[in-house]
């Protein structure tokens, strides 16, 4: 059917992909912030701590999700392009 097609393309209406976005620019922001944080925080451990605190298993996890962060600028792009036709149609 015709308006099934039409609801699988445009699945998200703008106000709920507007919110979407929202939270997900908060979201990277803060992880961007916590990085920026850690950054500032290891350089006034000293060497045996820093060492310690880079092999638990909660860095593993943190180094981890930056890795599964890398794509994400360009995923963001192509959310915008979307949100940007359902803002023109």
């Amino acid at each position: 059917m015709n308006t099934d097609r039409n609801m699988e393309e445009n699945d998200i209406d703008l106000l709920n992909a507007k919110l979407a976005y929202t939270i997900i620019q908060s979201l990277l922001d803060g992880h961007e912030a916590l990085s920026d944080l850690l950054v500032v925080m290891s350089h006034a451990l000293d060497e045996d701590t820093l060492r310690a605190l880079t092999n638990t298993s909660e860095w593993q996890k943190y180094l981890e999700s930056k890795r599964n962060m890398q794509g994400v600028p360009e995923q963001m792009e192509k959310f915008t392009k979307v949100l940007k036709n359902l803002e023109n149609a």
